[in-house]
């Protein structure tokens, strides 16, 4: 019926979000870039960085938590940032665009190469969850940097005895990386019951199959160590 219309052999309801986000983030003034951070590891950061830099507007960082990479986490609040702040908004290493030869790799001091790689001196930062972590590290290691600090969701006062009581009801590290990096539909529907409120309940297993296949199969464990 159609014969010059090329669809794809089969539709990715995950990479079509990858494709809105992507769409927000441009039209929020923002453009994706990769920076090689010269850590003679082969380590290359990709950001969201403004299209143009404005001295008259504070800089501001936004971390993205666990899961899938930036885009997904503030997509819908970005325009609501970049009025206001020049944002850069990193995919940590081993998540999004973000990647390194490393076997060891220190999400907070990657961060600050990368804002160094991009001229920024001093900085807010937003941390989500995993990415709280990234933040609270860059104002330990880098203080002079940090301007500001918010921190949402993240435990950093969580402690051994907390695992006890069961907030995080695991008993070894290949099980807690079994929910983390979830594999199967089943989890990732325990990781959203450990991550939500109120979590979804009616999500068809052939979307969280399909996130997993787009999202998830890039990240590696060695993303866990955020100092």
């Amino acid at each position: 019926m159609f014969p010059h219309l090329n669809l794809p052999k089969r539709f990715s309801f995950t990479a079509s979000i990858d494709w809105f986000c992507r769409h927000f983030f441009g039209n929020a003034g923002l453009r994706s870039v990769i920076t090689d951070i010269g850590d003679g590891d082969a380590t290359n950061m990709h950001c969201w960085v403004p299209k143009i830099h404005k001295a008259f507007k504070p800089n501001l960082i936004l971390i993205h938590g666990f899961g899938a990479n930036a885009m997904w986490q503030y997509g819908e609040h970005i325009r609501h940032f970049t009025a206001r702040f020049n944002v850069y908004v990193p995919d940590l290493v081993f998540f999004g665009d973000s990647y390194t030869c490393s076997q060891e790799s220190f999400q907070a001091a990657c961060v600050v190469k990368l804002m160094h790689a991009h001229r920024v001196g001093k900085a807010s930062i937003v941390g989500i969850s995993y990415g709280g972590f990234v933040g609270y590290n860059m104002a330990v290691q880098c203080p002079q940097m940090v301007e500001k600090l918010v921190l949402c969701c993240t435990g950093i006062c969580f402690e051994e005895k907390d695992l006890d009581n069961g907030l995080f009801n695991v008993s070894t590290v290949e099980e807690a990386s079994s929910i983390l990096l979830p594999q199967t539909p089943q989890k990732l529907k325990e990781l959203m019951r450990y991550s939500f409120v109120k979590p979804a309940t009616a999500i068809p297993s052939f979307f969280l199959t399909d996130f997993i296949n787009v999202s998830m199969k890039l990240i590696s464990m060695s993303a866990c160590k955020p100092f």
